[in-house]
């Protein structure tokens, strides 16, 4: 299996415990991320300059535009609006106030401009996550029964719809009607060479590729799930990617120190840095959350 990129480098080593959620910010020509376990929001230039960062009054896991110009974020009781210019978090959407042993994990806004979000057990030790669907107004319970849920990506015929379950290491495939209804659940994949799935995204020939949490690497799996290249990194935890830039072939990547001892991260002094690397195939543009009165 041959390489399918080039070797990424590190763009920015903010040591992020839980880095998470990037975003390529095309209107802005930003790429946006966080570190849930640090509460952090951060922000660069696509050269990684002009370099700001937020404390957060919770643990953040994703950041999304709205069509309205700004931006939406998760904290552990729902939706958030994040006022750039202040640094304010203000409750916008409650999801799941009422569990307080759950926090929000990984988000992905389609092409419609649904915004699709998973929840987890904190402890990441029992089944209460749920994968939802928020329209902009209402928040849908869509699937449950995750430890950690991860991964939302969309297919660019925007029929299939992939959804990560973590700790048991299988990437599943949903069949997405233009409503948002969700049927046909099916394993698309199961990571079996070391490691658990973390974040997806997909290219513009239909291609998963696979954040791998404990595995070094992105797999890149054909819509078959039957996996036909891989980026290598230069640590163990692999949490999520973007593409970006003008031809969409620009990688950010994120990664964690969670979990890594002393030893390994001596050994893995990159670990928690913000990646980026060139791909020979385009990804698909990152789209605005579509509110509603």
């Amino acid at each position: 299996m041959s390489g399918i990129a080039t070797v990424p480098t590190p763009l920015w080593e903010v040591e992020a415990t839980l880095g998470e959620g990037v975003l390529w910010d095309a209107d802005h020509q930003l790429v946006w991320f966080v570190d849930i376990k640090g509460r952090r929001l951060h922000c660069c230039a696509p050269d990684g300059s002009a370099r700001r960062s937020w404390a957060a009054p919770g643990q953040v896991s994703f950041v999304v535009r709205a069509d309205d110009g700004g931006l939406v974020v998760s904290l552990e009781d729902g939706l958030y609006r994040f006022i750039e210019t202040s640094g304010e978090f203000v409750p916008f959407a409650k999801v799941e106030a009422d569990v307080p042993g759950n926090r929000f994990n990984d988000g992905h806004v389609d092409a419609q401009g649904r915004l699709w979000f998973g929840s987890m057990d904190d402890g990441e030790a029992e089944p209460t996550g749920v994968l939802y669907r928020f329209d902009g107004k209402h928040v849908v319970r869509m699937d449950d029964g995750y430890i950690i849920t991860n991964g939302p990506a969309v297919s660019p015929d925007g029929r299939t719809l992939y959804h990560t379950d973590t700790l048991d290491k299988r990437v599943y495939a949903f069949d997405l009607a233009l409503d948002g209804s969700l049927s046909n659940k099916r394993l698309f994949a199961d990571i079996t060479d070391g490691g658990h799935p973390d974040g997806m995204a997909v290219d513009a020939d239909g291609h998963v590729w696979i954040a791998v949490f404990g595995g070094w690497r992105i797999e890149r799996r054909d819509a078959a799930g039957r996996k036909v290249g891989e980026v290598r990194f230069p640590c163990s935890n692999i949490t999520k990617l973007a593409f970006a830039g003008d031809d969409l072939r620009t990688v950010y990547a994120t990664s964690a120190r969670k979990g890594l001892s002393a030893e390994a991260l001596a050994q893995q002094p990159l670990a928690g840095a913000l990646f980026t690397f060139r791909a020979e195939t385009a990804g698909l543009p990152h789209h605005v959350l579509a509110l509603q009165e």
